[in-house]
Order: C-alpha cells, then structure tokens, then sequence
C-alpha cells in the first residue's frame, strides 16, 4: 500500500497518488483564457482531498505537503544524491554519529518571519520525538535494537548538531524526508492541552482552518481550500531557491489542485485539450500514444516504478480493547498458515495480469526492493520465486489438511468453506482489475474472496486503526528504497507503524490484547537494525539479502506487477526531469510555461 506506504510525503504524493497537471477551473475553457492573460498556472489532480494540513500527523498519500514544505537537505529526483535544501551544507564526524547542519542565511517562513536553528530544534525534539504526538516519522529516527533516538542541539542560529547513539546510514536521507515547522506558529499549541489531556496541536490545523494560517516554507503556500473540489496553491515570495541568474523560483505563480475521483474523466479532459498532464495507465497508453503529435504532447517513460504491489493477508492475532478478535479466528488460521499463504502466490496468473491489465507496460515482481537498487536479490541469485502453478497450489492446500467438495469448493479441515472479504481502494482502476483477476484465480482453487471497493481513506483506517479486515490488494510507495533500503522500515518492523499484516500497538491508540509477533517478524527486525548500522556497502546488500529471502519463504504479502511510470505532459510545458524513482513534480521549481 503506501504504501507506500508511507514514509516520505514528498514521495507519498506520486507512489499511491495519481497527481497530474491540468489547465482547467470549476468552466474549464473560459477560467484557462482569463488566468493565463493573468498569471502562468498549472492545475493538478488529485483522486482524493487532503486528509489534513497538520504535516505531522498526516498518513495519507493525498497531501499538500510537497508543495508547502521542505526539510534541511533535497534530492535529485535523477541520481537519487542529496544536495543542499534548507541546509546550505552538512558535516559528519569521523565517528560518523555526529552531524553538523548549517542552514542558509535569511531564511523565511511564509509569513516573513525568520526561519532558524530553533524551528529545527522544535521540529525534531518537540514534534517528531514528542511522545504525545502520534506522528509516523517517528519510526523514521529509531535507532539500534533499542529503539534509541539521536538528540539535537542549537549551535548558533544557524547551526544544529545532532548526536546519534550509533552509526545510522539512512540519516541523511530522513532529513530530506522530515519537513522544519514553523516553531513560532505551533510552539504554543505543541505545549498546551486539551480537555482530554492530548496536546492542542493534534487538532491544530485541519481543512477547515483558514489556508492562510498556515506558514510554509516551500516552493508555494496554500491560497485557498474548497472541500472535494480544489486546493489553490500560491508561489511562495519569501522562498529562497534562485536559478543560476538570480531569478527567484519556481517560476509558475499558481497550481489549482482539482480533486476528481473519475480517472475516466481525466482522460476526457485531457484528450480535449484542457489539462496540460495525465498519468498515462496501460489502459489509456494506446489512445494516448496515437494522439501524441496532434495532442501537443509528449510521454514521458520514466521507467518501472519503485514501491511494490501485492496481495497479502492480515496475520494479527490480537483482540481490541473491548476483547474482540480484530480477525475471525478460524480465517485467521488459514492465513497465519504458511501452506495456505503460498499455496494463494502459486494460484495468481501474474504475467497475466501483465498482459491484461497492465499491457505488457510492467514486469513480475518478487522482491519489495526496485530492481534498480544495488540491494536487490534477483531469482538469479537465489531469490525464491512462485511461478503460477494452480496444480502446485491445490497439491499444497490438501496436504495442509484442506479439503474439496463435490462442489470443488475448498473447505478447511473442519469443513468450513474458505471464504473472505478482499479490499481494494476505489480510486485507482488497474488496481480493481487486478484484484478482480485475483479472485477469478483463486476461484479456480476453490477458494471464493469477495471484493470490497472502497475509497483509500476507508481502506487506512481498516487497515491501521480498526484492523478488521481479511486481505487486502495494494501497493506501499517506497520511492528512494532504491538508493536507502531502510525506507522500508515502517512497513516491515513489527513496531512499524505501516505494519498493516500485522500491526502492533500504536503510541496514542486504543490498547490492545494478545498481539503476537513470529520468529520471522524479529528476525527482519534485527536484519534492518543490523543493516543501518553497517556502512560497507558488500555487508549491507548481504544483510537486505537476507531480508529479501525471509520475505519470500513467509510470503506474509506476495508481490504482483511492477508497472512503468508514464505520463504525458503538454509541450507548453518545459524543464521537466522525469523518473519512475521519484516524484513527477520534484523539480517543479524549475518548470516553466512557453507560448508552444
């Protein structure tokens, strides 16, 4: 899922969320004449709204947050390397658990105040490491076996250190990820609580608050917020990129986020010429590639995508507070059986769902590392892999006790029918299709999975606060994993908050009971810690190697089809820099709109 899920906003926007650039407003032609006499302007898509301003406690991927705020270091959305953000510079010690970050000079909120050391030191000590606070990047910060977190500290106004308890390689990489607050706007409501005893800052800044009180510090700021029809986005006068010739960017004045839920009206639109982009599915690739010169437009191939796909089961054992299971427990026998798990990866036509859905636009994937990644272990190299085998797969079921009616429907071996509810999310088609491919494959076992359709907001909150469901069709949007495998953390330790098969206790949540954790689960715990302390390169795909098995023996998701990233965006459109590996907007400071 985003799964991917995730872990980094500035990612998260593109890996579950189809975003894409369109000129329209609520009259689409009459509103693209007037504003481009006005200002230059770009409108984006989004399946869904924001679920909420406050950064810190967003985990959806339908976020503003790209646009709005940056950490202390950037990356190219290219080479995947770290390049000065609000940090002009960085230097690590030789004991490589103390870093020095210096930020630029006249740096400036939004609202023209000073941006400085002790938004830094507000950020990470009083938000990302505040206990009240359930915020997910959390996870992000835990080093060792022990979870410990590194401290800060102002050196001057323009320098922080932080002191780590170990070596930590992704560090670096989770300060581009972690946005700086604005201190002197959230302090108050960080310090302050509630009736219930719950910091005011939980329920600072949510869509119904005034756009304009939000203080950013990106590329834009937010101008305007009509609920499920637009977020107005406004370049942002105090934000301190300039091109090489002194000219303040980003160079388009406005971005006019359109919340449409129809993919199938995107398309529309696009093809009659109002939207200057559209991700580009195997499904409109045709259509589109024969338009692309009378269109005006180009498609861009930005390769196979990071993230991973997957179908996988809920493994939770646990009971809510009020002593209920959160999973039926005679399913829950079927799917914490390994048997019955890989029996389920062997039924799954994948290179049909390649060929059908996806159009041959994608490949197989095994692993939850991107093939691109110099940590990935391929079948070649020992990867264990499930090609489809319905045979193998009812062979599998029978020997783990299962049985056949004369209906060739699969029964357990108390002679209960296999039957469980499988959730997709409603926004994204090739998803449904793929789920709906699944289901006619596993009909053919015996097994009968009934699909739910359902918005990804509902689908968050059964997976990660209610827990209630059976099995679940999605994706986790891992871009950078190729470059830093420990991105993946939130999704594969049993502490991680994106822990869906299995998700433990959650600081700030109701309590649970019984939650148990498998061998294999602390095993990929110690992997990963292992992993981030080693800094020899051999050691570490070593290590992600052994992930990469454990994984593909337990199955506790089975990977689906990798696609290709795609989009087609108006020639109008230049200086734009486009790769499956990040997101299509992370140089959107330097696009700008031609007369094309």
């Amino acid at each position: 899922m985003i799964f991917a899920i995730l872990r980094h906003p500035k990612r998260l926007l593109t890996l579950v969320l189809a975003c894409f650039l369109i000129i329209v407003g609520c009259q689409p032609t009459k509103f693209q004449t007037r504003a481009a006499q006005e200002v230059s302007q770009l409108v984006l898509v989004s399946l869904s709204e924001p679920a909420t301003f406050n950064y810190a406690i967003n985990d959806s991927p339908y976020s503003v947050f790209p646009f709005i705020y940056k950490g202390l270091l950037d990356e190219d959305g290219i080479t995947s390397k770290l390049k000065p953000g609000l940090a002009e510079s960085w230097s690590i010690f030789p004991d490589k658990k103390r870093i020095i970050f210096t930020l630029r000079k006249g740096l400036k909120w939004s609202d023209g105040e000073p941006l400085t050391a002790d938004d830094v030191i507000f950020s990470y000590r009083d938000i990302y490491l505040n206990k009240k606070i359930p915020t997910t990047y959390r996870d992000l910060l835990r080093i060792g076996d022990t979870g410990t977190f590194p401290s800060v500290r102002k050196l001057d106004e323009q320098r922080v250190e932080f002191t780590l308890p170990a070596p930590f390689a992704p560090f670096l990489r989770y300060t581009e990820r972690l946005a700086i607050l604005p201190a002197h706007a959230l302090r108050s409501a960080v310090f302050s609580n509630d009736a219930n005893g719950n910091p005011q800052f939980l329920s600072m800044w949510g869509t119904n608050t005034d756009p304009q009180k939000i203080i950013c510090n990106g590329s834009y700021t937010i101008e305007s917020y009509t609920p499920a029809q637009r977020v107005t986005f406004r370049r942002n006068p105090y934000y301190w990129r300039k091109d090489a010739q002194g000219n303040s960017q980003p160079y388009i004045e406005r971005i006019i986020w359109q919340i449409i839920s129809s993919t199938d009206n995107q398309l529309l639109r696009f093809r009659s010429g109002e939207l200057d982009s559209l991700n580009v599915t195997p499904s409109n690739f045709g259509l589109l590639k024969r338009e692309e010169k009378r269109g005006k437009y180009s498609i861009y191939n930005g390769g196979t995508s990071s993230g991973f796909s997957f179908i996988g089961f809920n493994l939770n054992q646990a009971r809510n507070a009020q002593g209920k299971p959160f999973v039926d427990p005679i399913k829950s026998q079927w799917f914490n059986n390994l048997a019955f798990r890989q029996a389920v990866a062997y039924a799954i036509d994948r290179n049909r769902i390649k060929t059908n859905i996806y159009r041959g636009l994608g490949e197989v994937q095994h692993s939850p590392i991107a093939v691109q990644s110099p940590y990935y272990l391929s079948p070649q190299a020992g990867l264990k892999v499930y090609n489809y085998n319905p045979n193998k797969a009812r062979e599998m079921l029978l020997s783990a006790g299962f049985q056949y009616n004369s209906q060739k429907e699969l029964l357990d071996r108390n002679g209960k029918r296999v039957e469980f509810e499988m959730l997709v999310k409603s926004e994204d088609q090739s998803r449904i299709d793929a789920a709906i491919q699944i289901q006619q494959d596993l009909s053919q076992i015996g097994i009968k999975a009934n699909l739910q359709v359902v918005s990804f907001n509902v689908v968050l909150r059964r997976l990660l606060s209610r827990r209630d469901w059976d099995c679940y069709v999605g994706a986790f949007g891992a871009t950078g994993a190729d470059v830093e495998p420990h991105l993946l953390k939130l999704f594969w330790s049993s502490r991680g908050s994106f822990h869906q098969f299995n998700q433990g206790p959650q600081p700030g949540a109701p309590p649970i009971q019984g939650w148990v954790v498998s061998d294999w689960e602390k095993a990929i715990d110690s992997l990963f810690n292992a992993g981030v302390q080693e800094l020899d390169e051999k050691k570490r795909q070593a290590i992600y190697g052994r992930f990469q098995q454990i994984v593909a023996e337990q199955l506790p998701v089975f990977f689906l089809v990798n696609p290709i990233s795609l989009q087609a965006i108006r020639d109008r459109v230049v200086n734009i820099k486009y790769s499956g590996l990040s997101s299509v907007f992370w140089n959107i400071d330097e696009w700008q709109i031609t007369d094309k």
